[in-house]
C-alpha cells in the first residue's frame, strides 16, 4: 500500500510516499480501508521531530473508512463505516484501529465529515468536561476559536452546557464563523486586548474556564481573564512554551487550577473510555445535525505537503481533510 512517512525531521518537503505492506490487525483491532484522514498539529510537530512518543513511522492519528477485517470482533462487520483515533498510520490506504476506539459513522455524515471528528471533538470534549469540569451556564474562553478544536469546543459548550462562550480569533471572517456556531462574545486579538474584553463581558469577574492553545504569549492576559477558583487548561503552545518570570503567588491568590494536557500520548485505555463516553453523549447531536463537523479544505493525499503547509499558515477554519482514493 501507499503511505506517507518522514525522510528526516524538517519541513513539508520531508514528507514522502513509500510502498509498504498493509498492517495486520491484532486481537482487538480492526483493519480499515482509509477513505479520509485529517491533518493535525500533532502530525506537524511529529514531522519536525519535536515529540518522542510517535512510534509508527506513518503519520496520521485520525481516520474514517470502511472495515475490511473485524478480526473476530462482534461489534463490527466488514463494510461498516467507522471513524476514530489510530496510533499513527492514518496517512495510508489501510490502517489498524483499536476496536474499542472505533465509532460507527452516522448515516447523516459523509466519510470526509467523519474524518473531521475524532481528534478535535475528543480533545474538546476531554478538555471541556473531563478536565475543565464545565457546568451549566458557566462562561468559557476559547482561544483559536476557528481552529478544529475551537469549532468543536464552541458547539459542545453551547449544546451540552448552554455555556456563555467567549472566543478569540485573528480575523473578522473567523469571528463571523464562530458566531454562526454559537459563540456569544467575539474578540479580535489583533485589534483588542482580550483580557479587557473578557472582563467587560463578565462584569469584571472573569471566565470560569479557559481553553488555551497559545501558552507563553497569553500568560499574563489569561491570568487577568480568569475568575477566582477558575480552571485553566493548556492544550497548545502556539505562542511559546517558556516564560521568563512566573509569579506563582498570583495563581495561588486566585485559587486557580492550571492543567496541561495532550491527547495523542494518552494511554489506549484512556482514549477508549473517552471515545465511548463521547460517542454515547454526542452521536445523537450529529445524527440530528445539531452539532456539525467543520471542514475547511480537502486535499488529495498526494498533496499532503500542501495540506500541512495550509495548517502551518493558520489559514484554515475547521479541519483540513486528506482524501485517499482507491488508487493513489
Amino acid at each position: 500500500m501507499k503511505a506517507v512517512t518522514v525522510k528526516k525531521p524538517g519541513g513539508p518537503e520531508q514528507l514522502e510516499f513509500v510502498e509498504v505492506a498493509a498492517p495486520e490487525p491484532k486481537k482487538g483491532e480492526l483493519l480499515v480501508r482509509v477513505n479520509a484522514a485529517a491533518v493535525n498539529r500533532t502530525d506537524i510537530i511529529t514531522r519536525e521531530g519535536k515529540v518522542g512518543y510517535a512510534e509508527n513511522p506513518i503519520l496520521g492519528v485520525e481516520i474514517a473508512g470502511t472495515v475490511v477485517d473485524a478480526n473476530g470482533d462482534h461489534s463490527f462487520s466488514s463494510g461498516d463505516r467507522v471513524m476514530g483515533l489510530v496510533n499513527g498510520g492514518g496517512y495510508a490506504e489501510f490502517a489498524v484501529m483499536p476496536a474499542d476506539r472505533a465509532m460507527k459513522i452516522p448515516e447523516s455524515l459523509s466519510i470526509e465529515e467523519a474524518a473531521a471528528i475524532p481528534e478535535v471533538f475528543l480533545t474538546a470534549y476531554q478538555t471541556l468536561f473531563w478536565i475543565g469540569k464545565l457546568q451549566k451556564q458557566e462562561t468559557v474562553l476559547i482561544h483559536a476559536g476557528a481552529s478544529g478544536v475551537g469549532t468543536a469546543a464552541i458547539q459542545l459548550a453551547k449544546k451540552l452546557c448552554d455555556a456563555k462562550v467567549i472566543v478569540t480569533a485573528g480575523s473578522e471572517r473567523k469571528l463571523d464563523f464562530c458566531r454562526e456556531l454559537g459563540a456569544d462574545v467575539l474578540i479580535n486579538y489583533k485589534e483588542q486586548s482580550f483580557d479587557e474584553e473578557v472582563l467587560k463581558a463578565t462584569d469584571g469577574k472573569g471566565a470560569d474556564l479557559i481553553l488555551d492553545f497559545i501558552g507563553a504569549d497569553y500568560w499574563e492576559k489569561n491570568l487577568a481573564s480568569i475568575r477566582k477558583e477558575g480552571r485553566w487548561v493548556l492544550i497548545g503552545i502556539l505562542g511559546g512554551s517558556e516564560l521568563e518570570k512566573v509569579n506563582l503567588f498570583s495563581l495561588m491568590s486566585k485559587c486557580i487550577q492550571l492543567t496541561g494536557t495532550l491527547l495523542t500520548p494518552r494511554s489506549d485505555e484512556y482514549k477508549a473510555r473517552l471515545t465511548q463516553e463521547f460517542a454515547e453523549n454526542v452521536t445523537p447531536y450529529f445524527e440530528r445535525k445539531e452539532i456539525v463537523p467543520v471542514i475547511d479544505t480537502k486535499f488529495p493525499l498526494e498533496k499532503v505537503r500542501n495540506a500541512q503547509q495550509h495548517m502551518e499558515e493558520n489559514r484554515n477554519i475547521g479541519k483540513i481533510i486528506l482524501e485517499i482514493k482507491d488508487q493513489i
